[in-house]
C-alpha cells in the first residue's frame, strides 16, 4: 500500500484498479522522453507479487507485444532487476544487479523505462530484434512507433497522458496598485504602530539624558 500510493504521485506511470485484489496490479507505464524510439506510449503491463515479497520479486508482464532484443513475445522481459537474489555464475550477474529486498516497485518500472531505450543485445530475448537493432536502427525505430500507436489504444477514457516530465512554473505575480497602496503606511520592516510609539519614548528619553548631561 505504501508503494501503491508514492506512485500515485508519479506522472510517468498509471496503476489501474484490480479486482483481483492487491498482490496485481494493472500498469499503465509511459514513455514521455523525445530522444526515445517509444516515445508517446502508453504500454500496459502486469505486475503480479507473492506472499513473500519483498524477499522475493515481483513478476512484470506486456499485455501487448513490443518488438524489442529484450522482451519475449508473450510480453515478459528478460531484465536482471527481477531475477532472484543473489549471484548466478551461469549468468555472469552479480547480486548488485539482481533483485534484493532494498529494491521496490518503482525501481523495477525505472529500470524497465531504461531498459526500453537502451537494450541489453548480448543476451536477448529476440534475436531477430537484437540483430535489427545493431544493423538497422531506421527500422527498428519505425517498429517501434508501431508498438507507440498500438499502445494509443489502452489509454484509459478520460485520461490524458503527460507530454512532459517538467512542472509548469508558478504563476506570474500581477501587479495590484491597491495591494501596494495599502502597504504605503506600513513600516518597512513589518513593524506595528505601537512599536512606532516605543521608539518614539526611546527617543525621548535619549534626549533627556543628553540634557542632564549638558546641566552636569
Amino acid at each position: 500500500m505504501s508503494e501503491l500510493k508514492g506512485l500515485h504521485n508519479e506522472k510517468w506511470v498509471n496503476v489501474e484498479d484490480n479486482e483481483r485484489g492487491l498482490f496485481i496490479w494493472n500498469i499503465g507505464l509511459m514513455v514521455i522522453n523525445s530522444d526515445s524510439a517509444f516515445n508517446g506510449a502508453y504500454f500496459k503491463a502486469e505486475m503480479t507479487f507473492s506472499d513473500t515479497y519483498p524477499y522475493s520479486p515481483p513478476t512484470f508482464k506486456f499485455t501487448r507485444p513490443i518488438y524489442h532484443p529484450n522482451i519475449y513475445p508473450d510480453g515478459k522481459l528478460c531484465i536482471s532487476i527481477l531475477h532472484p537474489p543473489g549471484e548466478d555464475e551461469q549468468s555472469g550477474e552479480s547480486a548488485a544487479e539482481r533483485w534484493s529486498p532494498l529494491q521496490g516497485v518503482e525501481s523495477v518500472l525505472r529500470s524497465v523505462l531504461l531498459l526500453l531505450d537502451d537494450p541489453e543485445i548480448n543476451s536477448p530475448a529476440n534475436v531477430d530484434a537484437s540483430v535489427m537493432y545493431r544493423k538497422d536502427r531506421e527500422q527498428y525505430n519505425k517498429k517501434a512507433q508501431e508498438a507507440v500507436e498500438a499502445s494509443k489504444k489502452d489509454i484509459p477514457e478520460g485520461f490524458v497522458v503527460p507530454t512532459t516530465l517538467n512542472t509548469p512554473p508558478p504563476m506570474k505575480f500581477t501587479d495590484d496598485d491597491d495591494f501596494w497602496n495599502e502597504s504605503e503606511g506600513e513600516d518597512d520592516f513589518g513593524a506595528s504602530e505601537s512599536s512606532g510609539d516605543d521608539m518614539e519614548e526611546d527617543d525621548g528619553e535619549e534626549e533627556s539624558g543628553e540634557d542632564n548631561e549638558e546641566e552636569k
